[in-house]
């Protein structure tokens, strides 16, 4: 039976770990709802954009840009990847990781050297303990990526695809579907495809007077639907590492609870055993007087 001390102390260390446990919750609750808003805020501009390109490309026919080009000879692609800079996430970050890397080993396969641009501090420790080679190392966004800060992302890899460097550009992320189910992805962005429709529906019959031309509005709209599908995923992976800690914390603080009810109990019974073994004693001492 142990020691009735030790139980106590080891119960309020139990105590103030779920204390700590249980604020990070709440604050990682909090967090999640601005990060939602701000995911929900920017999807309906990133799929309405993709919409406009997509009538945009059907209305202009075969229309030839070079974010639409493939580059089937160059033997060498892009790869970025979102992970959190802090932990105690559950199993976000591995989930990210693991699509990433076997998007890499199937990048490999077919003789494709891929450049990593790695977001994040646990993804970077990761890839060094893997002994990966990473192009790029990025840290600090955190969970309030601003618009510039992708901008100057998904600017260098357009020059590099345009430039003819590297045949494709993917990002790996957890995408956000609901606060119940976050799936982990990866993502092609270059070359740009345009979104299909509706299985089993033609695409209406629209007519369309161009003012400017429609190479010029596809050298401004291509661009921006790269820039704006980057910044829904860097959007995505903050409210989804936000609901990957709350659920992480919230489990946590129910273990810490259980083991304070088992630690309860077992004091409970050394306490119970050291009072009847007391009472064994007087009840001893008293007969041996008499």
């Amino acid at each position: 039976m142990a020691n009735r001390r030790v139980l106590v102390k080891r119960r309020k260390s139990v105590r103030n770990i779920r204390k700590i446990t249980r604020t990070m919750q709440l604050i990682a609750t909090a967090r999640f709802q601005a990060a939602f808003n701000r995911a929900v805020a920017t999807r309906p501009y990133t799929e309405k954009l993709a919409e406009l390109v997509a009538d945009l490309s059907r209305a202009a026919g075969d229309v030839d840009h070079p974010l639409l080009k493939t580059h089937d000879e160059v033997p060498r692609s892009a790869l970025v990847v979102l992970t959190s800079d802090r932990g105690l996430a559950g199993g976000y970050n591995a989930s990210v990781l693991r699509a990433a890397v076997g998007h890499l080993d199937e990048q490999a396969a077919q003789s494709l050297a891929a450049d990593v641009h790695m977001v994040g501090k646990k993804g970077i420790a990761f890839f060094r303990f893997l002994r990966r080679a990473m192009a790029e190392q990025t840290s600090g966004i955190g969970d309030k990526p601003r618009f510039e800060q992708v901008e100057a992302v998904a600017n260098a890899l357009m020059d590099r695809f345009m430039r003819g460097e590297i045949a494709s550009a993917h990002v790996a992320y957890m995408r956000f579907l609901s606060a119940g189910q976050q799936r982990p992805v990866v993502v092609q962005l270059l070359p740009l495809k345009p979104e299909a429709g509706e299985a089993g529906a033609a695409p209406p019959a629209v007519e369309y007077e161009f003012s400017p031309d429609p190479r010029q509005l596809l050298d401004e709209l291509l661009p921006a639907t790269v820039r704006a599908r980057l910044f829904q995923a860097f959007n995505d992976a903050a409210v989804s590492e936000q609901v990957a800690r709350m659920v992480a914390m919230k489990a946590a603080t129910d273990a810490a609870g259980d083991m304070i009810k088992a630690l309860t109990r077992e004091y409970n019974r050394a306490r119970q055993t050291q009072i009847t073994m007391e009472l064994l004693d007087i009840v001893g001492g008293a007969n041996a007087l008499s």
